[in-house]
Order: C-alpha cells, then structure tokens, then sequence
C-alpha cells in the first residue's frame, strides 16, 4: 500500500505545504486536497473520518448478503478536514466473479470521483445533462445518477445529494447491474457504534496502487 499523499485527480505524489503555498500541490493540477495512502479499513477509521469529514461517509444499507467494507478512502488535509470520502464494499457480482461498490462524496472542485472515472476535469461537467440512468435511495428520497463515460473496466455514475457531488464506481463493470435494483445509502456518519458491527475486508486491488487511467 502506497504511504505518501497523493493528488487525487491523478495519484502523482503531492507535495505538503512550505514556503510558496499553505495548501497540498500536485505538479499538474495545482493546489489540491490530498488523498491519504489507501489502508485497511477499520471501524477505528470510521470513526476518526465521521468525526473529520465534511462530507457523507456513504454506504449501502443494509449491506449485500455477503458483501464486507473493502476500502475507505479520504481526501483533505490537518487544515481543512476531509473534504472528499470513498466507501467502497466487495463481494460477489451478480454476473459472476468479485466485485466492488464504491461510494464517492465530495465538495466541488476536489476531484476525487472525476479520477477514478478518468475525467480531465475536477468535476463531472456535462455529464449531469439530460435523462439520469439510475439511482439510489437516501433517507426515503431518490437521488437521480448519471452515467459517466470513462474507463472500460468500470461503471461510473454521477449525482449530488446535500451541496456534494455524490459517485458510484462499480467495478468490473458488470457490477453496474447492482443499480438496477432499489440501493438504499445511508451516511455512515450517522450509523455510530454500528460502524463497529460491520465486517471489514481489504482494500480491492484496483484501488491499492492508485486509479491509473
């Protein structure tokens, strides 16, 4: 697993603030919110980043029969918190094989969810136009999702929920199938002592040595 800091728009190494800026700085994109080394996930983590993030720590619930918690992922610095989150779960696709669920919320302009859909922007742009193909359910309210072109290995959608951008990345692609059905999230902020009950796995391969695209 990688242990330095890294621009989450790209996974190049960021460099930490000094004496020309006061902010994280990726060569390419600029100053940058930093995404932390990707770790084994654990309930200890759960609960530093609920109390950090400015942002939903978003989970399907209840989980699929079978699917652990394989990744929590964090963008943002000591400064300004956690400015982008990724929960992603794992277990078996419905069409055969493993597969990954990660849920992305993020303010505008940190670019985590454009990275892992290989945008060159920081953000979606215009791929929240016209009719959403899919969604997800929060608190009894549907959140309409986009589908957004990116690499072939994976499905990636797009929406907003609550003045952040709020992705899906499903990985391999056919995992898509998952939001055919009627997915409830919910913020695991907001879960407490149950984040502790839930079954912790590892991070997917895919995720580990950073999204190349």
């Amino acid at each position: 697993m990688r242990g330095e800091r890294s621009c989450p728009r790209c996974g190049a190494p960021a460099r930490p603030p000094g004496a020309w800026s006061s902010r994280w700085v990726c060569d390419l994109h600029g100053e940058v919110y930093p995404l932390a080394p990707v770790t084994t996930p654990s309930a200890a983590l759960v609960h530093q980043l609920a109390r950090d993030s400015h942002v939903p720590l978003w989970l399907p619930w209840p989980l699929p029969r079978g699917w652990v918690v394989g990744a929590v992922i964090h963008a943002g610095d000591d400064a300004s918190g956690v400015r982008a989150s990724g929960v992603g779960i794992s277990g078996p696709n419905p069409l055969g094989g493993p597969g990954d669920f990660l849920l992305v919320a993020e303010e505008q302009g940190v670019g985590l969810g454009a990275g892992l859909a290989g945008l060159e922007g920081a953000d979606p742009g215009k791929a929240v136009e016209g009719e959403p193909t899919a969604k997800v359910q929060v608190e009894g309210r549907t959140v309409p999702l986009w589908f957004v072109e990116g690499p072939a290995d994976r499905a990636v959608y797009v929406g907003h929920w609550g003045g952040s951008w709020l992705w899906a990345i499903l990985y391999p692609q056919t995992a898509g199938v998952l939001l055919l059905e009627d997915v409830e999230i919910v913020d695991l902020r907001d879960l407490g002592h149950e984040a502790d009950l839930l079954p912790y796995g590892t991070p997917p391969p895919w995720l580990v040595p950073g999204y190349d695209h």
